[in-house]
């Protein structure tokens, strides 16, 4: 789908607002190995998933301490290529729309995504990870620790 143009049967967009409530700070980006959207997994892989990099700027740099490899980690990232105007979409192979709100499309009227992703190792200019599902050079938000879910949890108490 292209950007503000195209609109599959179904779709609705709404006007935006013309101002922002808030602000942020891109704190790196995402190397992954899709240059398209189209060309990204649904969802990330943190078992089988291409090696990917985390650039973080430097002065963020301290800011991963207590961080080591082997542990899940939560990236939050901002999907800078999505529309942010739909507030109904038909996804792929459905045949009705759903509300933004009930998918985990990147369209959104705050485009913010969160990948649980496998730290493989630390270095100086960022992170090797595995389990992101974006375009390569998005913006980074955060990184948060994955305590929680069934990722976290031994094997043996996912049955």
């Amino acid at each position: 789908m292209e950007p503000e143009t195209d609109i599959r049967p179904g779709e609705r967009a709404v006007e935006t607002p013309g101002a922002y409530d808030a602000g942020l700070w891109f704190i790196g980006r995402l190397r992954t190995p899709w240059t398209e959207r189209r060309d990204c997994p649904r969802q990330g892989d943190m078992d089988n998933g291409p090696d990917c990099r985390v650039e973080l700027d430097l002065r963020w740099q301290a800011a991963l301490t207590g961080l080591g490899p082997g542990q899940t980690v939560q990236l939050l990232y901002w999907m800078d290529q999505a529309r942010r105007d739909l507030v109904l979409q038909t996804p792929r192979g459905k045949d009705r729309p759903l509300g933004t709100f009930a998918l985990r499309s990147p369209v959104r009227p705050n485009p913010v995504a969160v990948s649980v992703v496998r730290l493989l190792a630390l270095d100086a200019a960022g992170l090797r990870v595995r389990g992101l599902d974006c375009v390569d050079g998005t913006p980074l938000i955060d990184i948060k620790p994955a305590g929680f879910g069934p990722w976290h949890l031994p094997h043996r108490e996912l049955n």
